[in-house]
């Protein structure tokens, strides 16, 4: 079991003694897993900052021990570095988590929490320490957490959530030599020692571009609502498109409160002037008697309008009833979703969108489904619930830092051993870290069906086989 130490402020969780825990490096060649290790008798050490604390149990039900997220196999020692020296072997190492364990974000920071505490049972080891403090979700909470956190001695700071509060302790972090690894999907906190560990947007729209150009489509569309999110895929879908050969030939928003949706999808089908071109063509046969004459004209009585879209691919980054709402449109604008590709984010990682037959085909990307799923279960088989938003965030950090103190050096949180070109494998897939700070990753292109979903092109394994 792991002895957790509460005090009004923060929490330190007390790593416990394990036997045999597992070390899995790799090479530069392949991936850093974020491996697990056995379990043993337990023996907790001692806190890092004297304060009344109150003792509790935190201990996962059924945590999964032995087993690797890749084969053992696949591994090989990795290198020694030239950067840094080797450490005490007996040395503690702190590592300060910031989540909000208070105020309205409460709930996705006990996610991240919980997630933590899975991955220390199943990776720590008797020098790793765990500092939690709540940032209660705001800038001034962030920075008193991280005041508390550097006066404690971590080494690694593992959050904060929001972009906001990320801003508020990069100073501090950065004068203090720290690096943060943060879970905001806002790219802009990146850099300055701030790593971003999130799914960032524009990653997943670089995944779907390439995967559309890999099928033969170069013709594209966005359908987006007029907010930032919206905003951030169609810039990125304007830089990545002709940047891979294609062309971006229309980019249409909507008020995010779906008002003028149906307008705006009609403007993006050129419904009138395509339907205006069936009425003459259909008038210019009517004044021949001619047979081939009338048997086109019967075929154009089966036709709403004349002629096709100019894009054969189109981003609708969008989730919900809203989504549905804009895919029911396509069609009734005569949009062929049977001939134009319906391209999604991982807001799209929703149930019962084949129940809207437009959407059946669509494609959007997604964590690896298996490391996912068994990650899902673990989480649920602890703490009988589904892993909230970000959960999965907080084991791979947990676990990034526990494989990264195993080598034993005495700065194993650097920079460059942060952004390893060889990544990290975590529970969903292998991700790494530029030296700007942003995350890259390789997603698995889902495909909606009238069921479910079905996967399409599975994750890679390692980065050689993503092209970045």
């Amino acid at each position: 079991m792991l002895y957790v130490n509460v005090t009004r402020s923060s929490f330190i969780i007390l790593i416990p003694m394990f036997k045999n825990a597992r070390s899995l490096f790799v090479s530069a060649v392949a991936i850093l897993s974020l491996a697990a290790c056995a379990s043993a008798d337990l023996a907790p050490s001692q806190p890092a900052a004297k304060a009344p604390t109150t003792k509790y149990v935190a201990s996962p039900a059924s945590p999964r021990q032995n087993a690797p997220l890749i084969g053992a196999s696949a591994l090989t020692p990795a290198p020694t570095s030239a950067v840094g020296t080797a450490s005490d072997p007996d040395a503690t190492v702190r590592v300060g988590l910031l989540v909000p364990l208070s105020g309205p974000a409460q709930p996705t920071g006990q996610g991240i929490l919980n997630a933590a505490q899975v991955a220390l049972f199943e990776m720590g080891d008797e020098h790793l320490v765990l500092q939690v403090y709540d940032t209660q979700g705001t800038p001034d909470g962030a920075v008193s957490a991280v005041t508390k956190a550097v006066a404690q001695g971590v080494q690694l700071i593992l959050g904060p959530v929001f972009a906001g509060e990320i801003k508020a302790i990069t100073p501090q972090a950065q004068a203090a030599g720290i690096n943060v690894v943060a879970f905001s999907t806002d790219p802009g906190v990146a850099g300055n020692n701030v790593f971003v560990l999130s799914f960032l947007v524009e990653a997943q729209v670089r995944e779907m571009v390439a995967y559309a150009r890999s099928k033969g489509l170069s013709r594209f569309a966005v359908l987006a609502p007029d907010t930032i999110y919206g905003q951030t895929v169609a810039d990125t879908v304007r830089t990545l498109v002709p940047a891979g050969g294609g062309e971006v030939k229309q980019v249409v928003y909507y008020d995010p409160n779906g008002h003028n949706l149906e307008d705006v999808v009609r403007r993006l089908a050129d419904y009138d002037k395509r339907r205006t071109a069936l009425t003459q063509e259909r008038n210019s046969l009517s004044s021949s008697q001619d047979e081939a004459s009338q048997l086109a004209l019967k075929r154009l009585e089966q036709l709403e309008t004349l002629g096709d879209v100019d894009f054969d691919a189109i981003f609708i980054p969008e989730q919900g009833a809203r989504l549905t709402q804009a895919a029911t449109l396509l069609p009734f604008f005569d949009i062929d979703t049977s001939r134009v590709q319906l391209l999604g984010t991982m807001l799209w990682a929703t149930r019962g969108l084949g129940r809207e037959p437009a959407l059946v085909g669509g494609l959007y990307p997604a964590p690896a489904p298996e490391t996912s799923r068994d990650f899902a279960n673990r989480y649920r088989q602890s703490f009988g619930a589904a892993p909230g938003p970000l959960a999965n965030h907080g084991y791979d950090a947990v676990a990034l830092a526990a494989v990264l103190t195993r080598t034993g050096r005495a700065d194993p949180f650097r920079a460059t051993a942060l952004s390893d070109v060889s990544g990290f494998s975590g529970v969903d897939g292998i991700f790494r870290f530029r030296a700007n700070g942003l995350s890259e990753r390789s997603f698995a292109i889902m495909q909606i069906t009238r069921d479910g979903t079905e996967v399409v092109r599975a994750a890679p394994t390692a980065f050689e086989d993503v092209g970045f």
